[in-house]
């Protein structure tokens, strides 16, 4: 089994390294693939539950910031502390990996992060839209016949 974290492990620190490269080269789709590569790595350790997210974890020391970072953004609700210390410290710098840790604890302050909801298996809440209607169609919703032949 901790080969196989191994295996994913190194697949996701890759697959970041790579995202950021293209991106810095000016290919955001290229990076993108990177990206869901990462994510499809990151999501097989979560197939294992904690033990696959504790392995991602020994990330927290990279010696790549952006490695670090992504690791600690994706952890942040299961390693608390030791996610937002990583990010706390990249978000000192300036440019874009200090600028998605930054982001990262703002998202997490807000409470909008969900990179790992503690129930995966729950579909997010959508909000209602709002149901105001402008004065012309006043009077013109679902069930209103009024002025039709037969009412």
């Amino acid at each position: 089994m901790v080969a196989e974290f191994d295996k994913f492990v190194e697949a996701f620190a890759y697959h970041v390294e790579a995202q950021t490269r293209e991106i810095f080269n000016g290919d955001a789709k290229t990076g993108n693939k990177h990206a869901k590569k990462a994510i499809a790595a990151f999501d097989k350790l979560c197939a294992h539950g904690d033990a696959g997210r504790d392995a991602l974890a020994v990330l927290f020391t990279h010696p790549r910031m952006d490695v670090r970072t992504a690791a600690a953004a994706f952890l942040l609700r299961h390693r608390t502390a030791e996610a937002r210390a990583v990010l706390e410290e990249a978000a000192k710098g300036k440019g874009l990996i200090p600028f998605a840790a930054s982001e990262a604890l703002k998202r997490w302050e807000e409470g909008t992060w969900a990179l790992d909801p503690a129930d995966p298996v729950s579909p997010p809440v959508k909000r209602a839209r709002s149901r105001t209607r402008s004065k012309s169609t006043q009077g013109r919703g679902r069930g209103n016949h009024r002025g039709k032949s037969g009412d």
